[in-house]
């Protein structure tokens, strides 16, 4: 039995806690509160004058999968030889002996949903993992969470490079209804031959991969950075009543309304740096405190490697600077992520029966430039000390 004493601690369900307790017990978060009871022999870490918060949550990167400092070897998020790529699994392609997972640890990050990248229109499936382990098997949450689309930009470039399809938006949203169109007649062949068996189609690995997708089990992760390609996101979900988590959203704040009715997640970035792209023309840290006072679910991203992953907060900083309140940018990075991908039962917040995940920090990591990580633990298991 481990005991975390004394803090302040932000449970991100309901009031903080002054010179609070949490008990954790097998993994987990048994109690929480003041003055609770717990066995002499218990472990005990004094954190007194410190903040403890639920361990933080990155709602969209690629950790693991473009590995810190190796290069091509190492990068693994995309298989930009062909357009349409919904059978790949980012589970197989994530190192968690990148230096990215030590990184998180360090910055309090102790849960990742990270995947493919955006050259392909369907590039594969996203996990929910934790940031500590050696096998990837054995860090899962959920997987798969979604499923990677891509608009704009990005596939537009990789191909037009190829010379071969997509080099337009038109392509782009082309090839995702053709593959959408053939997976329902795949998916609908499959149910009728429960009661004929003659019209069992072949088995197509790619088809059956966008099963869940048509099914709602999962959302499509759009990748859209444009207010246009925003749009033809929302318009193909539509179609197809499909599930959607709008990523990156970086004109997000031209479009507040149409998104507000919409009633979709939006998670925000990658916002600091440069303007590396047209697309990115119009990025700003306002959009989070637009979307959020429309009563959008926002997260906001790093989309590591863009931005290192253990900097999450300085995003959500930023984002306080612009005019975000500092509960909302708290939500942003734990428990709203972790509502928007479907694993809030287990990370998030710190409540009873939740997964022991904390993260100890001394001073405000989004309010003060020399605040440091004390300590990061993950299934009760203390795996840094600063």
């Amino acid at each position: 039995m481990l005991v975390i004493k004394n803090g302040y601690i932000k449970t991100m369900d309901g009031e903080d806690i002054e010179k609070g307790q949490i008990i954790i017990e097998n993994g987990k978060i048994k109690a929480i509160g003041r003055n609770l009871d717990f066995p002499e022999d218990a472990e005990i870490i004094d954190v007194e004058g410190l903040l403890v918060t639920p361990g933080l949550v990155e709602g969209h990167c690629h950790i693991g999968m473009w590995e810190e400092g190796i290069g091509f070897e190492g990068d693994d998020g995309n298989e930009s030889v062909e357009p349409i790529t919904p059978h790949l699994r980012a589970i197989d392609g994530i190192n968690p002996m990148d230096q990215g997972f030590q990184d998180a640890i360090e910055g309090g990050v102790t849960t990742a949903v990270t995947g493919p990248g955006s050259a392909n229109v369907i590039g594969g499936t996203f996990a929910a993992i934790k940031t500590f382990g050696k096998r990837i098997d054995d860090m899962i949450i959920k997987d798969p969470v979604a499923m990677k689309v891509a608009f704009g930009e990005n596939p537009k470039r990789v191909y037009d490079e190829q010379h071969k399809s997509p080099v337009t938006r038109m392509a782009v949203a082309a090839l995702l209804r053709e593959t959408l169109f053939e997976a329902k007649k795949y998916m609908e062949d499959l149910e009728a031959s429960e009661k004929d068996p003659d019209q069992k189609p072949d088995f197509d690995m790619k088809l059956h991969a966008m099963l869940p997708v048509l099914r709602r089990e999962i959302p499509i992760k759009a990748h859209a950075h444009r207010a246009d390609d925003v749009f033809t996101a929302l318009r193909i979900a539509k179609e197809f009543n499909l599930d959607i988590t709008l990523e990156h959203c970086t004109e997000g704040h031209l479009i507040v309304e149409e998104l507000k009715a919409a009633g979709k997640p939006c998670l925000i970035g990658p916002t600091f740096g440069s303007r590396v792209k047209v697309e990115m023309r119009n990025k700003s840290f306002e959009t989070p405190k637009l979307l959020t006072d429309a009563g959008i679910k926002i997260a906001i991203i790093t989309d590591s490697n863009v931005i290192p992953i253990q900097h999450i907060t300085m995003c959500a900083g930023m984002a306080v600077k612009a005019g975000l309140s500092e509960f909302e940018a708290w939500k942003a990075i734990t428990i709203n992520p972790a509502e928007i991908t479907g694993i809030d039962d287990r990370v998030g917040s710190l409540k009873v029966g939740k997964d022991a995940d904390i993260a100890i920090f001394k001073g405000n990591p989004l309010l003060d430039i020399d605040y440091e990580t004390v300590m990061t633990i993950i299934d009760g298991k203390v795996v840094y000390r600063g």
